[in-house]
């Protein structure tokens, strides 16, 4: 699975003024992705707001980015929820033509315990087109997926071929790289462990600040891959600010104006999340225009 080596990006859903998708800025997003170093693309994630997508909006935004891409990228397309057997329904239905992968997160709210969600995972192997990356995300979903059970996971099914990990627990994920099967990859799911975990061994990314500056961030991962800590480091910390400021009021409020500024689309989100405040737009401006200064 090397094809998942390096950075991949969360992809946001680009919105017009009325809140319909902007397939136009949606087509420029992956393109600048794709000519700026990214490694592969995840489509409708948490990042694409795509609990809020109607199922004929999730056709277009695969179709437009399978389009526009032509193949140049792998793809991977995020289906996930707490609805085991809805999930399966879906999976079965799915075009997945031109995917590569599913990224599927662990079910939020119901908080199943580790043999619930071990047994969801199972049933999803067992009828998934295409191979599954686990997403482990516990400030979202409200409970976390243990190094047991994703190593269960990945020991009993082979088309369970690694893990988004987005806990800030950098014990939990050396965890997981003492202990995976070979060929398993560990993916960080968080901008601010990315370098981290991928020097300790892990195979790079799935960021959402990548997407807003594709060069960057695919450079910081090159690093990492490379062993190169010292430079790593340096470009981690001219990268930090963007990072915490994009999730100040919440994702993708953030990197939607990352990605405005960048001149593709607007920050328009949809509710139950609100576009970010114009204290939030300055302080990502002026992050914007530091890190030119210091780029040059």
């Amino acid at each position: 699975m090397k094809q998942f080596v390096g950075t991949g990006v969360a992809l946001i859903t680009p919105f017009n003024e009325d809140l319909t998708v902007d397939v136009s800025a949606l087509e420029q997003l992956v393109e600048f992705n794709i000519t700026n170093g990214i490694n592969y693309l995840v489509v409708l994630g948490t990042t694409a707001e795509s609990a809020t997508l109607t199922k004929e909006e999730k056709k277009l935004v695969m179709q437009t980015v399978s389009r526009v891409n032509a193949g140049r990228l792998p793809l991977v397309v995020g289906v996930g929820g707490n609805n085991t057997m809805a999930l399966v329904q879906e999976l079965q239905e799915l075009d997945v033509m031109d995917y590569s992968a599913i990224l599927s997160v662990s079910p939020a709210y119901n908080k199943p315990t580790q043999e619930g969600i071990y047994q969801h995972f199972k049933t999803l192997a067992q009828v998934a087109p295409l191979p599954i990356i686990l997403y482990n995300v516990p400030s979202r979903t409200g409970s976390n997926m243990l190094p047991a059970t994703t190593l269960r996971l990945a020991s009993d099914f082979n088309n369970i071929i690694g893990i988004k990990e987005a806990n800030d627990s950098l014990e939990q994920v050396n965890t997981l790289l003492k202990n995976k099967p070979e060929g398993f990859l560990i993916i960080s799911g968080d901008d601010f462990t990315a370098l981290r975990t991928t020097l300790d061994g892990g195979a790079g990314v799935i960021s959402v600040l990548g997407q807003g500056l594709p060069a960057q961030f695919s450079a910081l991962i090159k690093f990492g891959l490379e062993g190169e800590k010292e430079a790593g480091m340096q470009l981690h910390e001219k990268l930090l600010p963007g990072m915490q400021l994009i999730f100040e009021e919440g994702n993708p409020a953030g990197i939607k104006v990352i990605c405005s500024e960048q001149g593709i689309g607007s920050p328009n989100v949809r509710l139950p999340l609100v576009a970010a405040t114009v204290q939030l737009q300055k302080k990502l401006v002026n992050f914007l225009e530091a890190l030119e200064k210091v780029s040059a």
